[in-house]
């Protein structure tokens, strides 16, 4: 196997990985409403419809990842959403350890992290377009 397509196969990984662990967390957004996420957009001063941006990052976004159609735009969209849920929800977890000893957020980071890299390395061979 080739240079190029072993790196082709390692974005595919990237984008499959990042694209479905964000999409799981769609779903429980679409199936669990979005009452919740509102109440805290709405208490950082934000407006209350800035909560339906989650459905564009944790939706949208990581389904134009996993098959690669503007990957790029999905992978920042992504970055976006996680920015935002750092702030609203995770913010007094910067400094602290979980039970196990790891970051508090480190999953947060991981999907923040990966989608970054996604947006920077761009789908490669396997999607369907190259953007």
């Amino acid at each position: 196997m080739n240079s190029s397509t072993q790196q082709d196969i390692g974005k595919l990984i990237l984008r499959l990985a990042v694209g479905v662990l964000v999409f799981l967390h769609g779903i429980s957004k679409l199936e669990g409403g979005l009452d919740g996420i509102v109440k805290m957009v709405e208490t950082q001063g934000f407006p209350g419809s800035f909560a339906y941006g989650v459905l564009i990052g944790e939706v949208l976004a990581p389904l134009l990842i996993i098959t690669g159609f503007f990957s790029r735009i999905g992978g920042i969209l992504v970055v976006i959403n996680m920015l935002f849920a750092l702030y609203l929800v995770h913010l007094g977890d910067l400094g602290r350890l979980n039970e196990q000893g790891g970051w508090a957020i480190e999953l947060q980071i991981m999907f923040l992290s990966t989608a970054a890299a996604v947006a920077l390395l761009g789908p490669g061979k396997y999607a369907f377009n190259q953007r």
